[in-house]
């Protein structure tokens, strides 16, 4: 006889994770508008999810890049070169729009806000020197510490050195590959649990009432990122693939976008874009290593915030720019955004690297990273939900490319 408890997991089971996902969200707010200390209760729950995803990310994306590149075979249908051109592609015509958005919808700030504490990069040269020292860092430190730019540099140069090893140890390298993935599996299943445990202590602990001072900068945030997400993304795949981009569009927003949202990580993200790019049928040997990269240097999101965040400091303080000048800013904001932390909040420390373009200095910069950290409850999830989602997008569609090349 079948037990009730057994019951009830299978019909859960039946109804997928996206709808269990998007009732957790609804329970969620109710709680958290409800019963608002028993919400905050349940946020051990979303520390639990975002914690577990973010100490399986780490060594997941090393074994399977590493196990990527050694069982690689010489006719392989991975090619990475037209990914990263889409990354950096969507990337600056983020940064671009972002332009746009803010000449038209001018914002201004209340610059009265504490300096937040910070080590903010100084200038491009100092971002640039960060990302190069990330490479070759100690591979237990960049484990232990996320940095997943090193993380994959030592899983390229683990996978190619292991290319010339026996088929039995490339064997056992694919076996603890999969090995991994079946732990992450076990942990995105506790996805509807954790994102109901996120929700419910946000809408409890903050709610919504901290960003009606800033709506019009939300808006124009939030508007920059749904012009890339549903016009300039899909434009962009549909030039590549010839196809109605949309359904692939939607799915990733509902089954990458939706979690990303969430955890606010694009790290701890990295296994929920693994299983969907598995789900969509991608070339494993693509998707293994364009997913990690495109965590690191996708910064879509990223780049409009930036942006948007320096532009509205300057209208504030009646500075005129020129077109040159922002379509520089444009540039900064892109190459600085790909250097941008995959963790909640690492695009914001980048304000005043864009903000030192028209003389900021960093005491108001530091104000306006203050500002960001106030709304980060929607712009920086916004901003996590159109990184990731859009690796996703991406990935898929260089791989019908290439495919319908072949």
């Amino acid at each position: 006889m079948t037990s009730p408890v057994k019951t009830i997991v299978n019909k859960l089971q039946s109804i997928g994770l996206v709808s269990q996902i998007i009732a957790a969200i609804l329970i969620g707010v109710i709680l958290g508008s409800a019963t608002p200390d028993i919400a905050k209760s349940l946020s051990v729950l979303g520390q639990l999810f975002v914690n577990a995803l973010k100490a399986v990310a780490p060594i997941l994306v090393l074994v399977l890049v590493a196990s990527s590149i050694a069982n690689q075979k010489a006719n392989s249908d991975a090619n990475l070169k037209p990914i990263i051109g889409l990354y950096l592609l969507g990337t600056l015509s983020a940064a671009f729009v972002a332009v746009i958005m803010s000449f038209t919808f001018p914002t201004t700030l209340i610059l009265d806000l504490a300096g937040a504490n910070a080590n903010p990069p100084q200038g491009l040269g100092e971002v640039l020197n960060t990302l190069v020292f990330k490479m070759v860092d100690n591979p237990i430190n960049a484990i232990a510490t996320g940095n997943f730019i090193g993380i994959l540099v030592w899983g390229l140069g683990l996978g190619f050195a292991l290319k010339h090893a026996s088929s039995s140890t490339k064997a056992v390298v694919h076996d603890f590959a999969n090995a991994i993935s079946s732990m992450v599996k076990i942990v995105i299943k506790f996805a509807p649990l954790g994102i109901l445990g996120l929700v419910a202590n946000t809408i409890a602990t903050t709610g919504f009432s901290a960003l009606e001072q800033f709506s019009n900068l939300v808006m124009v945030l939030v508007s920059s990122m749904l012009i890339i997400a549903l016009i300039v993304n899909p434009f962009i795949v549909f030039m590549v693939t010839k196809n109605n981009p949309y359904p692939l569009v939607f799915t990733c927003l509902r089954e990458s976008g939706i979690t990303a949202f969430f955890t606010r990580s694009s790290a701890a993200n990295i296994p929920v874009n693994m299983a969907l790019c598995k789900k969509l049928q991608l070339h494993e040997d693509t998707y293994s290593v364009s997913i990690p990269l495109g965590a690191t240097i996708n910064m879509a999101g990223a780049a409009i915030t930036i942006t948007v965040l320096t532009l509205a400091a300057a209208h504030t303080l009646n500075i005129e720019i020129d077109i040159a000048t922002a379509i520089l800013l444009s540039v900064v904001s892109a190459i600085s955004a790909c250097g941008a932390s995959g963790v909640a909040g690492g695009s914001l420390l980048l304000i005043p690297l864009a903000c030192s373009l028209f003389g900021i200095n960093n005491e108001i910069a530091m104000q306006v990273v203050a500002i960001g950290f106030i709304i980060g409850v929607i712009q920086d999830s916004a901003e996590t939900a159109l990184n990731s989602s859009t690796d996703v997008v991406f990935s898929a569609a260089a791989s019908h490319h290439i495919t319908n090349k072949n």
